[in-house]
């Protein structure tokens, strides 16, 4: 089983919306936290967005903050990440990851758990 699948990415114009969602196997869904990264070929992956899967406690990075909102769904082992008023500068491959370290002003780089990543293209 893998331990998390992604769906919700694609093509939208700047200024509109995507939803993503990662469903995550138990396993993969009860430390830590989870969140999502982002890399644009040739550059470092970021993170963008994370969320406690003890207290819901949220990390957004600066870029997003506003705009972007993660959520958990504990029942359904599921995370969204709504994204709201997209630009070009979105446009990335995006990943789940879980079991990593997160608080309100800081995500780890690193996690135990990833997913094959989603594209998201925001078009001008």
């Amino acid at each position: 089983q893998e331990a998390l699948v992604e769906s919700g990415g694609g093509s939208v114009q700047a200024g509109g919306s995507l939803r993503l969602s990662c469903v995550a196997a138990p396993y993969a869904s009860r430390r830590y936290c989870m969140g999502y990264f982002r890399q644009v070929q040739g550059k470092e992956r970021e993170g963008v967005a994370a969320i406690s899967t003890r207290d819901s406690t949220t990390y957004y990075d600066n870029s997003v903050r506003g705009r972007f909102t993660i959520s958990l769904d504990k029942a359904r082992n599921t995370m969204y990440l709504q994204m709201n008023n997209l630009t070009t500068e979105d446009t990335a491959m995006y990943t789940c990851a879980a079991d990593l370290i997160c608080d309100e002003y800081y995500m780890a780089t690193i996690a135990a758990h990833y997913g094959r990543g989603i594209q998201v293209t925001v078009s001008s």
